[in-house]
C-alpha cells in the first residue's frame, strides 16, 4: 500500500537548513491501522503531509499503490489526493453553510460525479458512520463527535486506498474520542487502511501498530498486542 525508501525532508530558513525527516524507510500493508507518534517537531506531521501528497520530499522515494508519487506533476498529485487518499483533520474542516450530506458530497463534485450518484454514495457513507438521521443538519447543529463522523464519511466517499487522520480526536471529549476510535476500528476491520497521527497513547493503543518519531527519525515500530474496543464494546 505505502512504501517509503530513504526519505529526507529539509527546510531552509535563510542560510540555515533544518532536517525534518532523516532517511525514513517505512512500509504500510493493506488493511493495517498504524499510529504515528512523537513530540512536536519530531517529523510526524511532515511525514503525513508527504503521505497525503500535500508536500514533497527533498529526496527519497514514496510509492502509493505501486505508483511512484515522488515523480508526479502537481495536477497528478491533486488527482491522487482526491481519489486515492481520504483525509480526516482535527478541526473537521466542514463548510458551515452546507448540510452533512452536502459536505460529504464535496469530494465527488471535484471528481465529476453526477448528482444522483453523489447523493446515494454520501447517504451510504453517513449511514456507515451512524449519522443517517443527521443528513440535513449543518455543522453548527452537530456535536464535535458528530462533526468528526461527517468528516470521516467525507473521507470515505470516494473509496480511497488509504485514510489519513491527523489528530482526529484532538478536539473531542473522552467519550466522543472513544466513539470515533470505535468507528476507525470498525472501518479497519472492514478492510480500510488507516494511518493516524496522534500524541495520545490511549488513542494510539486502539490501532494495530505504533511508529514513534524523534528528531526526524523512527525510533520505534511496534505492534499493538491488544486492540482495545471503544467503551469495552464491539462497534
Amino acid at each position: 500500500m505505502i512504501k517509503i525508501e530513504a526519505l529526507h525532508k529539509t527546510y531552509k530558513n535563510g542560510k540555515i537548513e533544518v532536517a525534518a525527516l532523516k532517511n525514513i524507510s517505512l512500509k504500510v500493508i493493506p488493511k493495517e491501522f498504524v499510529a504515528i507518534m512523537g513530540a512536536s517537531g519530531s517529523g510526524k506531521s511532515t511525514l503525513m503531509n508527504i503521505l497525503g501528497c500535500l508536500d514533497r520530499s527533498t529526496s527519497g522515494k514514496y510509492y502509493l499503490d505501486k505508483v511512484d508519487i515522488s515523480s508526479l506533476e502537481d495536477n497528478d498529485l491533486a488527482a491522487i489526493r482526491n481519489i486515492k487518499i481520504g483525509f480526516v483533520f482535527q478541526a473537521f474542516n466542514l463548510l458551515p453553510k452546507l448540510t452533512a450530506l452536502e459536505n460529504v458530497e464535496l469530494p465527488m463534485i471535484y471528481a465529476g460525479a453526477k448528482h444522483k450518484e453523489r447523493k446515494e454514495k454520501a447517504m451510504l457513507a453517513l449511514e456507515r458512520v451512524g449519522l443517517a438521521d443527521r443528513i440535513d443538519h449543518r455543522p453548527n447543529e452537530l456535536s464535535g463527535g458528530q462533526k468528526q463522523r461527517v468528516a470521516i464519511a467525507r473521507a470515505l466517499v470516494n473509496s480511497p486506498s488509504i485514510l489519513l487522520a491527523d489528530e482526529p480526536t484532538g478536539n473531542l471529549d473522552s467519550k466522543s474520542s472513544k466513539e470515533i476510535m470505535g468507528i476507525f476500528q470498525k472501518l479497519n476491520e472492514e478492510g480500510v487502511t488507516i494511518v493516524m497521527v496522534t500524541h495520545e497513547m490511549d488513542v494510539a493503543e486502539h490501532t494495530k501498530r505504533i511508529v514513534t518519531f524523534k528528531d526526524g527519525e523512527i525510533i520505534s515500530d511496534k505492534a499493538v498486542l491488544t486492540t482495545i474496543k471503544a467503551g469495552g464494546n464491539e462497534l
